[in-house]
């Protein structure tokens, strides 16, 4: 680790308010307490309960459905009834659901407590992303830059926790995670403001996703950016299954994450000083693209991937996400003329889960016809997304002018 890069994310983090701080710190705990247990309910429930596939398919499938469907709800009690009231129920019924995931043994309850973590994270991942955005002000870039940071050390470290606890017990890992998040509403309660910046909203809800929907630059923004969802979820995918050995597999998590975590700050830096946004962001997409054209070659030769070439297609596909991602959260906001944050959220997010279970079924029709047509095809998906972003930010389209700006300019230097 680089003690100049640790002194500049500490210094970073420390100048942003309590709050904005507060939800990183939320988000890091959010992500160990997800991973430590996600990654071993499927085998819980087909070893350890005795379920048959359809079932264990039926209750992770309720989970994500749940979670992508309600987005947009969420985002607009978000908008609604304040981010801090949202943000906490989100945790309240997580740590209810985690908690009756490990002592439920019944496929009823299962699919209750299935549905219960899925409408927590439809209720405070939008609006803890609006909270931030409110907070950061003109810093916004800034700060999902480190947000990211703390979301990929969530990732790291929650799945090793998980083996830990699941040596024990499986009912181990349900209470520590219920824990974490109950620990969590309670520093929420006593520690996290109101968003200063909340405002009571009139109308009714149809006429919120209406005025959400009627924005065209938003909406073709979030169109051309679903594709990159479907990109870096091969990394659970495609890339796993064309590799085959579960120890390289398990590998491709740890680098994507220890390049997200070591890298998002200094490439951030980086590419603001360079270009503007819908510039980055359309170099992250082509990136993302290009991760996948070195595995063509073993696609037309009917070869598995090897390892290395994996892992090579894991870093690229990450530097490409982690290019893009906090420049796409500010593109959001800008987008929504800072009305209905959490609800533009809530729809890009309901867009981009839309966008992986259609590219998702694809990409798996695509490995049955042959691993050539996949890399080629998800190769083709980061170009034409990139082109599609770089259109829109074109001066002469005025879709983006003047919400893709240098953020430099505005953003304070260390």
């Amino acid at each position: 680790m680089d003690p100049h890069g640790d002194a500049l994310m500490w210094r970073r983090f420390r100048s942003f308010d309590g709050g904005v701080r507060l939800l990183m710190v939320n988000q890091f705990a959010i992500n160990v307490g997800f991973y430590m247990l996600m990654p071993y309910l499927a085998g819980h429930l087909a070893d350890g309960l005795g379920m048959a596939a359809w079932s264990v398919g039926l209750v992770l499938g309720m989970r994500n459905l749940s979670q992508q469907g309600l987005f947009l709800l969420g985002g607009t009690l978000a908008d609604r009834l304040g981010y801090r009231p949202v943000i906490i129920a989100g945790c309240v019924l997580r740590t209810a659901g985690f908690a009756l995931l490990g002592f439920a043994a019944t496929l009823p309850v299962l699919l209750v407590a299935s549905v219960m973590t899925g409408i927590a994270g439809a209720l405070f991942n939008p609006a803890v992303r609006a909270y931030v955005a409110h907070g950061a002000g003109e810093r916004r870039v800034e700060a999902f830059a480190l947000f990211n940071v703390f979301c990929q050390a969530g990732i790291l470290l929650g799945p090793p926790i998980g083996v830990a606890l699941l040596a024990a017990d499986f009912r181990l890992v349900c209470v520590v995670a219920a824990a974490i998040f109950a620990a969590l509403t309670v520093l929420q309660l006593s520690a996290l403001p109101p968003c200063r910046n909340e405002e009571p909203q009139r109308g009714g809800v149809l006429a919120d996703w209406k005025g959400v929907a009627a924005n065209r630059p938003f909406r073709m923004f979030a169109l051309a950016m679903a594709g990159s969802y479907v990109l870096s979820f091969q990394i659970y995918l495609a890339l796993p299954l064309a590799i085959g050995d579960h120890g390289a597999v398990s590998a491709l998590f740890v680098v994507s994450a220890l390049v997200a975590l070591l890298g998002q700050v200094h490439i951030t830096d980086w590419a603001r000083k360079r270009w503007t946004a819908s510039q980055v962001i359309a170099r992250g997409l082509a990136l993302m693209g290009l991760a996948f054209v070195p595995l063509i070659p073993y696609g037309i030769a009917g070869a598995p991937v090897p390892v290395a070439a994996g892992l090579a297609c894991t870093v690229l596909l990450t530097l490409g996400t982690v290019l893009t991602c906090p420049f796409e959260m500010d593109t959001i906001v800008t987008l929504s003329g800072g009305h209905r944050v959490a609800t533009h959220y809530g729809f890009y997010n309901t867009v981009a889960g839309l966008g992986v279970a259609g590219g998702n079924l694809a990409v798996g029709r695509l490995l049955d016809v042959g691993p050539v047509w996949v890399w080629s095809v998800l190769a083709a998906t980061g170009a034409a997304c990139a082109l599609a972003v770089r259109r829109l930010g074109a001066p002469r389209r005025h879709r983006l002018r003047g919400r893709t700006r240098r953020v430099s300019s505005t953003s304070t230097p260390f």
